[in-house]
């Protein structure tokens, strides 16, 4: 599996690569496997991280930190996505406008830049949910190496571990965006709410792995395994007070557990349909 990862980059470098950098598992395994390349052989590489409203801030203080531990060369494009009014008003598209943003980016660094291919780490599991980016990757020609070779997530997690990764076991960590309801107007304070919201729960709850604060106007709805459902409970008062002195109304825990992208379960069937048409 890795030699097949390693040969597919390998055929590329010469013409240099910018790989789409957010930190997390997937990208992770492709920033690895292209320092050893580059190590062996320098060529012309860039990692490219996102730096908006919509990125957690010590996600991309992660992002710059493993660039660095392996010797990556890495560069910040700073963005501003709520002047984008799909993105904004959080359409059920804004995942296409978003990325078609962020890689048109991406694309003229690039070109500024000589690189030839542009990467990101869309995995095969990816192909198979509600993703309307990946209609803009198509768009832009960019390269998704993991999902091209079918790499599952299971599987790239597997090869993360034998290659010692920090990322190995690291939950998902997806943009602030999807903590909203679609329709809900997105601003930089809301935004802001939830990502310091999702700190302090991090922080009491440190051995958490996946979780997702939701914000309904002024109501956080928290999502968590339902084993850990009993330890929230236990400790309700304390989450409480400190989610309120962020200024959230209410707070509820959400009996059916966590539940990755789980505002893309209630898209209407004319959404589904419309994705299907033009997005698949």
């Amino acid at each position: 599996m890795l030699n097949r990862l390693q040969t597919y980059l390998q055929q590329r470098t010469p013409e240099g690569i910018a790989l789409a950098f957010s930190g997390g598992v997937d990208s992770a395994l492709l920033l690895a496997v292209l320092s050893r390349l580059y190590k062996e052989n320098p060529f012309p590489l860039v990692a490219l991280t996102i730096c908006s409203v919509l990125q957690d801030k010590e996600e991309m203080s992660f992002a710059e930190k493993m660039a660095q531990d392996y010797a990556v060369p890495h560069h910040f494009i700073k963005f501003n996505p709520l002047k984008i009014e799909a993105i904004k008003n959080n359409h059920t598209d804004r995942c296409y406008h978003c990325k078609k943003a962020i890689f048109t980016h991406f694309h003229e660094y690039a070109r500024q830049h000589g690189l030839k291919y542009i990467l990101d780490g869309t995995n095969a599991d990816d192909l198979h949910v509600y993703r309307p980016g990946q209609k803009a990757l198509r768009e832009l020609s960019i390269l998704s190496p993991l999902a091209e070779l079918g790499f599952t997530k299971t599987q790239i997690r597997h090869l993360s571990e034998e290659l010692n990764l920090p990322t190995a076991a690291k939950p998902s960590v997806p943009c602030l965006a999807t903590r909203f309801a679609y329709h809900t107007e997105l601003t930089e304070n809301n935004l802001n709410q939830v990502a310091a919201g999702e700190k302090i729960i991090r922080r009491l709850f440190p051995e958490l792995k996946d979780f997702r604060l939701r914000l309904h106007g002024n109501l956080a709805r928290l999502e968590v395994s339902p084993k850990d459902i009993p330890i929230f409970a236990a400790r309700a008062n304390e989450i409480t007070n400190a989610l309120k002195d962020l200024g959230f109304g209410f707070i509820t825990l959400d009996l059916n557990g966590f539940q990755s992208g789980s505002f893309d379960r209630n898209i209407t069937q004319n959404s589904q349909n419309y994705y299907t048409n033009h997005y698949v």
